[in-house]
């Protein structure tokens, strides 16, 4: 048993959950990674985060927090970068880069990934045709064009928290129909794409887990090497 490690509920290929993990990866801190299955949510996620979506961080009792639950992934790779953040992904120090930081997620959550969910189940939202959500989602993926002409990553010539939380995200575009990304008019992001992809830290990040169950032997992430 691991009493006094955090619980990190998660669903691998869930683009919220994989921007949590790879804060944790980052971060240096082990959790104990429960994978569920979404049409089967355990019983143990729904009484720690009623809303039922992935990813839910439950922090033991030990912690500062009493058994406190992070259930938005934004949340729990903030609480991740606030115990170790080796890089500056955070850039507290910049109110201006913070400010550009929270608006290029903002943007990835509430507007590109509405338009993504309609591109990518095209048939549960027949009032338009797939290529028209496609171009809804390219507003946004114009403006990451942009910024990514101008400097390595969203907000910089670094990687930051704006690079990770998105990145996911981006992914999931390019799954859709990965011929029409790599031909479209960013190059751009496609460099910036393939960057991540590649990187040992989305490697680790998307380690396969079985699927955990009550009563099961405890998982830690990342593996112990």
């Amino acid at each position: 048993m691991t009493p006094d490690l955090p619980i990190l509920y998660s669903f691998r290929r869930c683009p919220y959950a994989m921007r949590a993990r790879l804060a944790v990866v980052y971060s240096g801190i082990v959790v104990e990674l429960r994978e569920v299955v979404l049409k089967n949510k355990p019983a143990e996620l729904l009484q720690a985060s009623p809303k039922g979506t992935v990813p839910v961080l439950v922090l033991p009792a030990s912690s500062e927090k009493e058994g406190r639950v992070i259930d938005e992934s934004r949340d729990i790779m903030r609480w991740a970068l606030r115990l170790n953040d080796p890089e500056n992904w955070l850039c507290a120090d910049d109110p201006d880069r913070l400010w550009q930081r929270e608006a290029l997620i903002q943007e990835n959550d509430a507007v590109f990934k509405q338009h993504l969910d309609r591109y990518k189940y095209f048939e549960r939202y027949p009032e338009h045709p797939q290529h028209y959500y496609r171009e809804q989602c390219e507003t946004t993926l114009v403006k990451f064009e942009r910024l990514l002409q101008q400097h390595d990553f969203l907000t910089g010539d670094h990687c930051r928290l704006a690079d990770m939380a998105i990145f996911p995200f981006i992914r999931q575009f390019a799954h859709v129909d990965r011929e029409w990304f790599y031909n479209a008019p960013y190059p751009s992001l496609q460099r910036w794409l393939d960057h991540h992809l590649q990187s040992p830290l989305f490697i680790e990040a998307m380690k396969k887990y079985r699927q955990w169950q009550e009563g099961t032997e405890p998982q830690l992430f990342p593996a112990p090497q």
